[in-house]
């Protein structure tokens, strides 16, 4: 597809999931296709179907590239490494997205050059339905878990200055990954409080399987210790948290129990300095 200048890139990742790919295509129908380019990345597929149907694809329409097999983030790489839009927005082969994702992210980044990721609520499909919304950026939270799902919208030129996605030894969490390099770097996160995109649970998906394996999770988990030594310390919030539960347990589940179930006789409390909200003193 040969847009002169595109505002958003779209990167989609596919490995043989030619049969979830037409259902993320189909909800770009109404795209304006003056702002967006899209870029799928065949990333090895090893599937008769997978590769049929994207040999059918429109070349006008889509960028195709094709490569070896390199994982998830090396895939997001090349089609960020050959896009041309000053936005990137990660779509997984099995999801979609709504358009005024694209539209609001536009919105937000053009309006602050210090916001680098927009990110909202996903709708579930497939095993399970709902809404997944994260919430609030909140820095401690991302560097407990990663609840930011990859489908944002990112500032390319934020995504080059921290190094794009890290092609990391056992695969799984590049997403993580990549938002705490952003986050450290002191770049904003902006989140809409509204599902912006469709996110497919499925029992066989690659993070599924990443939830069963203890062992690639701790493998994973020791990169990232190890990545960031000076910033992400897992046990030193643990045993911090016991310490003071040992200490004085029966205030500290009093003062977890009224916050989480009577909020706002907790904030009442609060202000009348009956109640300390902390756990620095000892």
């Amino acid at each position: 597809m040969n847009i002169k200048n595109p505002i958003v890139s779209i990167i989609i990742p596919c490995y043989n999931q030619g049969k979830y790919l037409q259902e993320a295509l189909t909800s770009l129908q109404s795209i304006d296709n003056t702002i967006v380019e899209i870029i799928i990345v065949n990333d090895g597929s090893t599937d008769a179907f997978t590769n049929d149907y994207l040999s059918t694809l429109d070349t006008k329409k889509y960028t195709i590239i094709t490569q070896e097999n390199k994982g998830l983030g090396a895939a997001r790489n090349t089609g960020i490494l050959r896009s041309k839009g000053r936005y990137i927005l990660p779509l997984d082969a099995d999801n979609a997205i709504h358009i005024q994702y694209i539209n609001k992210g536009i919105e937000i980044l053009d309006a602050d050059a210090n916001v680098a990721v927009v990110y909202g609520n996903a709708e579930l499909f497939g095993d399970k339905v709902g809404v997944l919304a994260p919430g609030k950026f909140n820095l401690q939270q991302l560097m407990w878990i990663n609840y930011i799902d990859a489908c944002a919208v990112i500032r390319k030129s934020v995504l080059i200055e921290v190094g794009l996605y890290d092609t990391m030894p056992v695969m799984g969490y590049e997403d993580w990954d990549l938002w705490l390099r952003i986050a450290f770097k002191g770049y904003k996160f902006y989140y809409i409080n509204e599902v912006m995109f469709r996110y497919r649970v499925n029992s066989n998906s690659m993070m599924r399987d990443l939830k069963k394996d203890n062992m690639r999770r701790n493998k994973i988990e020791e990169y990232l210790t190890h990545k960031y030594e000076d910033k992400l310390d897992f046990d030193y919030i643990s045993n911090y948290f016991f310490y003071h539960l040992k200490k004085r347990p029966f205030s500290i589940l009093y003062r977890l129990i009224v916050k989480k179930y009577f909020p706002n006789h907790y904030n009442k409390l609060i202000l009348q300095n009956k109640l300390y909200k902390g756990h620095i003193y000892d």
